[in-house]
């Protein structure tokens, strides 16, 4: 074999990295055995002589043997370096017998596709789509306030704090969110009810994994948040999906009756995707249930905070003392996605144990971030920044609905909800949502049919709409980017009577 050719080879297949002459030499050997070009049982060339054919030094030879031998590639014998048995078949191995095919779990293999979702159309740029939901205005968010922030959390950080403590996260962080939303958001709770998570999916895995057992039901408003869906079917539960209506989550006595559940998931304060309030008297009448059966509530307040009109509603876990209620809260809306920053409210009285349990199932990091977010809420700036956001999402949302009003009038029905990020209309088109998705995208332009949200096979047809984001449209381009979606979804219609 030509040692020179395999190793400039190799150096043009690994063009940009730099390498020593040892460190190329071992490369190469390794790769050209791993991929059959070296069979097992090959004699290597002694090293002062292929030092001398190489023109580098032994020394370098050397060392690539020594890394080779170590890792068990080669073995030394009375005849030199021999090449092991452990080299895998390669494109120019022959393979008489096909690779066993593996699988994903039964679990995860039959989650339902993300059809038609936005969700990383950012691309490498992190940009993202001009009607993308969930996405906040991240043009105006204060960096250099929440710099400031994380550079007073590093001075204060000091060796205790990077070890494995804190599994429910710093203790800054859990006071600073228990006072926020006892004022904000009429939640009862102490720090220690706190617990700090990687966000909202990381908190339902953790619900579905610590208070319901495989095969038990948990129910989800349909159409709802596909993250839940996702959660629970993934930790083997019978998701059973509840209609929705103008009123929120709409459970009947027989839903009562026939398929008892042990998880009740609900977003009362802006239910996702369309927007409703959940009322008073079902809210007690869920309570009153959910006690009874001696199941729990999942209640997911997402962006409560961000009403454009009156103070943010308050939450079902504040109505009653002693309520089965796991709040669930994240700051990817409120600050930014990339923050990876949530929080679960549990019970005083299981607190210990929940504690305990999740000590055990996850390990909480990045303590500098939750020091940074804890000054950000006590300083006041958080409070700020929302009160700020309000206004200006206020204005995106105006501003997408008149040039809706103005380009779209025949083609959709906008709802008149006013909170949040983003918009729900009907398609009034005789057009399907999710082929209008997919004919959109081809075009440039995301937006999330609202067909997807809905349980597979379930009600898909009474939801045929969009859901648009407004977070990251300015008011002085909404004109433009509405004008150019209500053209690209007219020219679909084409031939079409309606």
């Amino acid at each position: 074999m030509d040692y020179g050719l395999l190793m400039s080879s190799f150096a043009s297949e690994a063009a940009g990295r730099k390498l020593t002459q040892q460190m190329l030499l071992y490369e190469s050997l390794r790769h050209a055995i791993l991929n059959g070009d070296i069979r097992h049982g090959t004699q290597l060339v002694p090293t002062r002589a292929l030092a001398e054919q190489l023109g580098i030094a032994r020394n370098s030879v050397l060392y690539a043997y020594e890394r080779l031998a170590e890792e068990g590639f080669i073995a030394a014998s009375r005849h030199g370096s021999i090449v092991s048995c452990v080299a895998l078949p390669g494109a120019n191995a022959e393979a008489s017998i096909a690779a066993p095919v593996s699988r994903l779990s039964r679990r995860v293999a039959g989650l339902p596709p993300d059809r038609g979702s936005t969700r990383g159309t950012g691309g490498a740029t992190g940009m993202h789509a001009p009607f993308q939901a969930g996405v906040p205005a991240l043009d105006e968010f204060p960096v250099a306030q929440w710099r400031a922030s994380m550079e007073r959390a590093w001075r204060s950080v000091d060796a205790r704090d990077l070890g494995y403590g804190y599994y429910a996260g710093h203790p800054s962080l859990r006071r600073a969110v228990a006072e926020y939303v006892r004022v904000s958001r009429s939640v009862r709770c102490a720090a220690d009810q706190v617990f700090i998570t990687s966000g909202t999916h990381t908190s339902l895995d953790l619900c579905a994994r610590m208070l319901a057992d495989p095969g038990d039901s948990a129910w989800l408003e349909n159409p709802g948040y596909h993250g839940a869906r996702i959660a629970f079917q993934s930790a083997g539960l019978n998701v059973v999906p509840i209609p929705v209506d103008a009123a929120g989550i709409a459970p009947t006595d027989e839903h009562w009756q026939r398929t008892p559940p042990r998880l009740v998931y609900i977003t009362p304060s802006h239910q996702y995707p369309l927007g409703s309030v959940l009322g008073l008297e079902r809210r007690w009448s869920i309570i009153d249930n959910v006690v009874e059966r001696g199941a729990w509530i999942i209640e997911d307040d997402y962006d409560s905070e961000l009403r454009h009109s009156g103070p943010p509603l308050p939450s079902v876990q504040g109505l009653r003392p002693a309520t089965p209620v796991v709040y669930l809260g994240t700051f990817s809306k409120t600050m930014f996605p990339a923050l990876r920053i949530g929080f679960m409210i549990v019970p005083a009285n299981l607190a210990p144990e929940i504690g305990s349990v999740i000590g055990e199932m996850s390990r909480q990091g990045r303590i500098a971030d939750q020091i940074a977010l804890a000054d950000f809420i006590e300083s006041g700036k958080y409070a700020r920044h929302l009160r700020r956001m309000r206004r200006i999402y206020q204005q995106r949302r105006e501003a997408m609905v008149s040039a809706i009003h103005q380009h779209m009038r025949d083609l959709v029905t906008v709802s008149s909800d006013g909170s949040g990020m983003h918009l729900t209309m009907r398609l009034d088109a005789p057009l399907q949502d999710r082929d209008v998705s997919i004919a959109l995208r081809e075009k440039g332009i995301a937006v999330s049919p609202l067909s997807a949200y809905c349980h597979q096979g379930e009600d898909a047809a009474r939801y045929n709409g969009f859901m648009l984001g407004y977070a990251g449209v300015h008011p002085d381009k909404a004109d433009r980017l509405v004008a150019e979606l209500g053209a690209a979804i007219r020219s679909l219609t084409v031939g079409k009577r309606y």
